[in-house]
């Protein structure tokens, strides 16, 4: 009885526990990929969409592999490069906040602290719209939507921004552990935007 409900659940006659290894390896491989696809810098959103959606096909039992991955990659591409290159804009006006701080500006540390929260805002609200990403759909309303995702579900926020906290701690300890975590923050993502649509 134990038997059938566990293949129910994986669809594929695999054990429980073998298809949750089976998820995080496929997790630490597709952040391999999202690191490789984000090296031009401004190509992290793209990257980090192809990803998301190649993890959800994983979890729909569909086929799906590099190919997949790249095709995604490139489609996403078309306005995600805009994304990305706002986001590097982003991250250097926090940077000028940040000298203002360490300067000591007058009203800098509240500058400062706005800027740091908003960039982290911002990474949030990209990361989700990256998870809903589809081919042929608009950067601009998905971000749109994840802004106010990001708002009203607090909750699954604060998940990703647990996740990105895990890359960095993982990148101060160890560089090269980093690149592999950047799949779980895009899984993470991915599983954060189902808990929301099922509430």
């Amino acid at each position: 009885m134990t038997e059938a409900r566990v293949e129910a659940r994986t669809g594929r006659g695999e054990s429980l526990l073998g298809e949750r290894f089976a998820v995080f390896a496929e997790c630490l491989l597709t952040g391999v990929w999202i690191a490789v696809a984000s090296l031009p810098l401004v190509t992290y959103p793209a990257a980090f969409a192809a990803g998301a959606r190649h993890l959800g096909r994983r979890l729909a039992h569909e086929r799906g592999g590099l190919r997949e991955f790249a095709a995604d990659f490139r489609s996403a591409l078309r306005g995600g490069w805009l994304v990305g290159a706002a986001g590097w804009a982003a991250l250097a006006a926090v940077w000028v906040d940040v000298q203002a701080v360490r300067a000591g500006l007058p009203g800098g540390p509240l500058v400062g602290a706005v800027g740091v929260s908003a960039l982290i805002g911002a990474a949030v609200a990209g990361l989700r719209a990256a998870a809903l990403w589809r081919p042929g759909a608009s950067w601009r309303s998905l971000l749109a939507g994840a802004a106010r995702r990001t708002v009203l579900d607090p909750a699954g926020s604060f998940l990703i921004v647990g996740g990105l906290a895990v890359v960095v701690c993982s990148a101060w300890f160890s560089a090269p552990l980093a690149v592999p975590v950047l799949g779980a923050v895009a899984a993470a993502a991915v599983a954060v935007e189902e808990r929301y649509r099922h509430r």
